[in-house]
């Protein structure tokens, strides 16, 4: 929320220095935002911006943008934390079966069964044990190597698995850094 607080409040688009990740598109536009350029770049940010990065492809319906925007505004006011209810993410709640805020835990912080030990691969199927001695077995399109080099993201040299899936077939093994992924992927059948 913190970003749409400093968007509703009149900076530059591309220019927060807390995020790094801003496409040259969006960093050279010039805009500004206010009421009307939020309402442009939720419409449809590539009209707004052609060759940004975004991948959201906007909200067509007029209404459901102005809910939206009154949304943020009410709640990145100072002092104000929204009620949380199940489309926000709250427990249960659809964010976090689709990866929303707060699905992620700090990694830093997980039990056994979280921490990645081994990694084998064998024909199209990763089998990755955790410290408490479980090994679970992955189809191969549903196991994603990630990193996480933030103050949250796993220690160096102790790997995280977190679910990804609805059914418990999908995960996430998050590593500290890239070069750490060839280290526990070892060929085995």
């Amino acid at each position: 929320m913190v970003r749409f607080a400093a968007i509703l409040t009149g900076t530059l688009a591309g220019a927060l220095p807390s995020f790094h990740r801003y496409s040259a598109a969006l960093q050279s536009s010039g805009i500004v935002w206010n009421d009307k350029t939020l309402d442009g770049w939720l419409k449809d940010p590539q009209h707004l911006v052609p060759g940004n990065t975004m991948t959201f492809q906007g909200i067509g319906n007029d209404q459901q943008r102005a809910d939206l925007l009154a949304f943020l505004k009410d709640a990145t006011r100072p002092g104000h934390a929204p009620r949380q209810s199940a489309q926000q993410g709250g427990p249960g709640g659809m964010m976090g079966m689709m990866g929303g805020a707060g699905s992620v835990p700090n990694l830093r912080k997980l039990g056994p069964e979280d921490r990645v030990q081994t990694i084998q691969y064998c024909a199209d199927t990763y089998k990755v044990t955790t410290a408490d001695g479980r090994t679970r077995d992955f189809w191969e399109r549903n196991l994603r190597f990630k990193t996480d080099s933030s103050e949250d993201g796993p220690e160096k040299g102790a790997p995280a698995i977190v679910d990804a899936g609805m059914m418990g077939d999908r995960a996430d093994v998050i590593f500290a850094g890239p070069e750490e992924i060839s280290t526990y992927v070892e060929k085995k059948c």
